[in-house]
């Protein structure tokens, strides 16, 4: 097949030129400039670890942290840096206390390693985990509220939630669900690691008690760069997963959360450093800034499931409304075996890729009858490559039966 170009974009991204890359919703994508500005701080950390990491580490931290609630619409206080999502959820989990008999309670759209995380807590305590049934496809938002709503009961202590789903692609409709449980006296846990540069994002207005995201994705951060939000009444409970020196300080100009999450022993704050170069660089792509990105990558998002649905023969599964980067377009039933577990590849996605050099994910859900080829559109991206990506599938014979 004739390849594919990406958009004059691609040009900030040293992605490979023989790759028609198409996945950005996985691991992101760091652009060069960024990288850039995380190599010149390694070297300087390097130069004198001391000075870097023992005096000045907190003083640099605190405008980046300033500058991402404001992004977010938090107080800087309320927000700790960690690694990825799945550390973020992995922190209050791991911190929260329960009995026997308490319900945590989640979807079946849940991202696999925050779903083993929220089991581990259970089982830690003696508490169960439920798991509300949210359709797919589906019709409207609506649904998700009202299976989570169902799935609620008087021993229900935490949610946990998706802002975004990894394997179905939908933007959940979390401010009603969050202010419904609330109303309840229970907190939710927020798995947003697709939510920081994606959608407009207000923790403040939110409410959610924990609220975690990743910042290496839609940010395009260099890897290894997430927020945690922890409610200012719930940070009290909140400890990092590595206690270290703050634990005991008798410091009295910053709070023991901040104390305990900006130094958990020796590591590379590279990466959370750069998320400033990284939002005025994203921001100073289009006029219009950070908003019109969003809405190109939205629009790009749902022109490529509008044309995969048609060239495979399938109607779209959810509303526009419940699409942000991320659109998963159904397959028919696989032939073969399925993958084995979470982190096997589908056959399809093999194909794609020795045959087309084409990265894009093939995603199970539910069971193995159920596939998803999931697109995640950033502004790298263009429809040509998606045109390739179409006639690809067509080609291995991945059309449904009408």
């Amino acid at each position: 097949m004739p390849a594919a170009a990406p958009s004059p974009f691609a040009i900030h991204w040293d992605l490979d030129p023989d790759v028609v890359f198409l996945n950005h919703g996985s691991f992101g994508g760091c652009p060069r400039v960024v990288l850039d500005e995380q190599r010149r701080l390694q070297r300087e950390l390097e130069s004198e670890p001391v000075r870097f990491l023992h005096r000045e580490l907190e003083d640099r931290l605190d405008p980046v942290r300033a500058e991402l609630a404001a992004f977010v619409d938090c107080d800087a206080d309320d927000l700790a840096f960690v690694r990825n999502a799945t550390e973020g959820v992995n922190t209050v989990l791991r911190s929260l206390q329960f009995v026997a008999g308490d319900e945590l309670l989640t979807i079946d759209h849940e991202y696999n390693a925050s779903r083993n995380a929220l089991q581990f807590a259970a089982d830690r305590h003696g508490a169960c985990v439920t798991t509300a049934k949210v359709p797919f496809p589906l019709r409207s938002p609506q649904q998700v509220v009202d299976a989570v709503l169902a799935a609620v009961t008087d021993r229900t202590r935490l949610l946990l939630i998706d802002h975004i789903t990894s394997p179905t692609g939908l933007v959940l409709p979390i401010e009603p669900i969050v202010k419904a449980l609330a109303a309840r006296g229970i907190d939710t846990l927020v798995d947003g690691a697709h939510g920081p540069g994606m959608v407009p994002l207000s923790l403040r207005n939110l409410g959610a008690a924990y609220y975690t995201g990743n910042c290496h994705k839609w940010l395009c951060t260099p890897k290894g760069s997430a927020l945690l939000f922890v409610r200012r009444d719930r940070q009290e409970r909140i400890r990092p997963l590595a206690i270290s020196h703050g634990a005991n300080s008798a410091r009295r100009d910053r709070s023991r959360f901040r104390l305990e999450f900006d130094f958990t022993g020796t590591f590379d704050p590279t990466p959370w450093l750069c998320i400033p170069t990284a939002l005025r660089f994203l921001s100073g792509l289009l006029p219009g800034g950070m908003v019109a990105l969003q809405q190109h990558n939205r629009g790009l998002a749902l022109r490529a499931r509008d044309l995969l649905c048609r060239e495979l023969g399938v109607e779209a599964p959810a509303p526009e409304s419940m699409i942000g980067f991320l659109a998963a377009v159904p397959l028919p039933p696989a032939t073969g075996s399925a993958p084995a577990g979470p982190l096997e590849l589908d056959p399809l996605q093999l194909a794609l890729w020795e045959r087309y050099r084409i990265e894009v994910p093939v995603m199970t859900w539910k069971s193995p009858e159920l596939r998803l080829l999931r697109v995640s559109p950033q502004i790298h991206n263009s429809m040509p490559q998606y045109e390739l990506l179409a006639r690809a599938c067509k080609e291995l014979g991945v059309v449904h039966s009408r």
